[in-house]
């Protein structure tokens, strides 16, 4: 067993998990203040609950013993709360629980992501039962399509998800999403919009009605995921290589580039750059760069920077174009920068894109998996979503959503100060 990588990924899996409190202080300060701590415990609540699903079934459904589809008879049932891994194989680089911690962050950040979509109207238990069921019928299975590793004879692990080796039995090449463009942020994207649709909008929806509270913890999240993403891009190399160094490198070229291209647009757009444009900026380049880091050049990453964040930019608005109350953005910024990132790889990918390889069959490779992961995701959850919200009540009555969640589903105040009203 080499330590060294034990060590590596060890250490990634928790740059990963600090990822999703970065997040609750990311969408926190987006929301009113009468709702953060209801926002923040959308995303620590899933942590709770995929962390505890994920050692009890989740990764047994995630990596399964068949290399198609997920069906009963694929399903790792020895997995099933992690018993058969304490055991390390002869030859691995690293133990399997290792390999389990790193993926279980990775399943605990994109639910929570999709919670940013229902911010400031949603029941936290309602929350949590749909987050459970999206969980298993959609996030592990898809995780399994994209990163399905098999553990082989001497201890290594090679691809076998259908969107990766199927796709490549096919077309002759396989869809590259090296740390989760599609099962990650497509995955939550898509859910997050169903459940935009299934919740409604908010009182007073319109352009400029909300704005948020605090964007020092805007900027704190920000920081706090960017921090993370070097080691959910590089970290999945599960190894200390050169690999992981052209993802991490390219893991900071992107999303600085992004950042600037959104800033450029809220200039051009509104007159003014913003600090909360700056970080969202980041964040959309981060989600671009993710399924890409390992199969582009630096400068090819800057270039998918500066496209990442000049069109989600652009994307943010439309909804209220077309009328949805996605209430952060995970639509704008999750979803069309994790498809700008996915179709990207089918012309710019190293010795596959269409433009080294004169083919359109990597492009075909990446559309696919992008329209697979985002229609079933996006079905499955309008369906949990709906039941959900006429079995137990999902979205909050409208004087409650006046008053603020804190106090009502929480009974808490994010600040509390004496002598001032908030």
């Amino acid at each position: 067993m080499d330590q060294g990588n034990t060590a590596f990924v060890l250490i990634c899996a928790a740059l990963v998990l600090l990822m999703t409190p970065g997040l609750a202080f990311f969408y926190g300060g987006l929301v009113k203040a009468k709702s953060v701590i209801s926002m923040m415990m959308m995303s620590f609540g899933a942590i709770g609950l995929i962390g505890v699903l994920w050692v009890v079934f989740g990764y047994a459904i995630a990596f399964p013993s068949g290399k198609g589809l997920i069906a009963p008879w694929t399903i790792d049932w020895s997995a099933i709360g992690l018993n058969s891994l304490l055991e390390v194989p002869k030859g691995a680089a690293y133990p399997p629980l290792a390999f389990v911690a790193f993926q279980a962050t990775f399943a605990i950040i994109t639910v929570a992501l999709v919670s940013g979509a229902i911010a400031d109207r949603a029941r936290f238990g309602s929350w949590m039962v749909f987050a459970g069921i999206w969980a298993t019928v959609v996030y592990f299975p898809v995780a399994s399509w994209v990163f399905n590793f098999g553990l082989n004879k001497d201890g290594s692990y090679a691809y076998g998800g259908w969107v990766t080796k199927g796709l490549q039995d096919m077309l002759g090449v396989g869809a590259i999403d090296f740390a989760g463009g599609t099962a990650v942020h497509i995955n939550a994207g898509a859910a997050g919009l169903a459940l935009a649709l299934v919740l409604g909008r908010r009182i007073g929806f319109q352009k400029g009605a909300d704005v948020p509270h605090n964007p020092p913890f805007v900027l704190l999240g920000a920081g706090l995921l960017w921090f993370g993403w070097f080691g959910f891009n590089a970290g999945s190399e599960l190894g200390a290589d050169g690999t992981a160094a052209i993802a991490f490198v390219n893991t900071l070229a992107a999303p600085a580039a992004a950042l600037l291209s959104w800033l450029v647009m809220e200039k051009i757009r509104n007159g003014k750059p913003t600090s909360v444009g700056a970080a969202s900026g980041a964040v959309a380049g981060l989600v671009a760069i993710t399924p890409a880091c390992a199969a582009l050049t630096p400068i090819w990453a800057v270039v998918l920077g500066l496209l990442a964040g000049a069109v989600c930019q652009l994307a943010i608005d439309l909804k209220f174009k077309l009328g949805f109350d996605d209430s952060l953005d995970v639509v704008g910024i999750h979803l069309i920068g994790g498809i700008i990132g996915t179709l990207y790889l089918g012309f710019f990918a190293n010795g596959t894109g269409l433009i080294y390889s004169g083919s359109f069959a990597q492009l075909a490779a990446q559309a696919l998996a992008a329209g697979a992961v985002l229609v079933y995701s996006f079905v499955l959850a309008l369906v949990i979503g709906f039941v959900v919200q006429k079995t137990m009540g999902f979205r909050v009555k409208d004087e409650d959503e006046i008053a603020g969640l804190d106090t009502v589903v929480h009974g808490e105040e994010g600040y509390v100060l004496i002598g001032a009203r908030v």
